[in-house]
């Protein structure tokens, strides 16, 4: 599977403060990741430089290099930022979304194919992957190791043994 080099990783929503600081929404873990980094980038690839950044609620305040009044910061509102790959440094077992969807699902077992995963839900305690058939139907996976045995993002397969229900037609 082609991996995105530039993934999404939140977009600008407001302006704060006097000193050309904006309020950027967080469209992956949280506002602590995006401060994490000292280039982003937009769409375009041009780079960001971030002097400072920090979480403010469910935000990540950020000062971007060169933008230095209220009217600066305005122009990039709605600009949606991004993060290298390369900058990136995940934990074994983490994957970024926009690896996940796409992936089949196939079953432990019978390597059945159950569909392609169309979405992911943040339910607070756990993921759950969206599940989308060949005919449409969804179904709702919970991302949680006794169901999720394997996860190749490489191949572009997800590997489970689901739990009873998930995929049964009920009568």
């Amino acid at each position: 599977m082609d991996k995105k080099q530039f993934l999404e990783i939140g977009q600008i929503v407001n302006t704060h403060g006097l000193k050309g600081d904006v309020r950027v929404d967080p469209w992956c873990d949280g506002p602590e990741f995006i401060c994490n980094f000292k280039k982003l980038y937009k769409k375009d690839g041009s780079a960001v430089e971030i002097e400072r950044a920090r979480v403010q609620k469910n935000v990540a305040v950020v000062k971007i290099k060169g933008v230095d009044s209220v009217e600066q910061a305005d122009l990039l509102r709605r600009t949606v930022l991004y993060v290298n790959r390369d900058d990136v440094q995940l934990d074994e077992g983490v994957f970024f979304i926009q690896d996940i969807l796409g992936c089949e699902v196939r079953d432990a077992d019978s390597d059945a194919l159950y569909g392609k995963v169309t979405d992911i839900i943040k339910t607070g305690a756990n993921d759950v992957y969206q599940v989308t058939d060949d005919d449409g139907k969804n179904y709702l996976v919970p991302v949680i190791d006794d169901v999720v045995i394997a996860t190749d993002i490489d191949s572009g397969v997800i590997t489970i043994r689901p739990l009873k229900g998930i995929f049964d037609d009920e009568d």
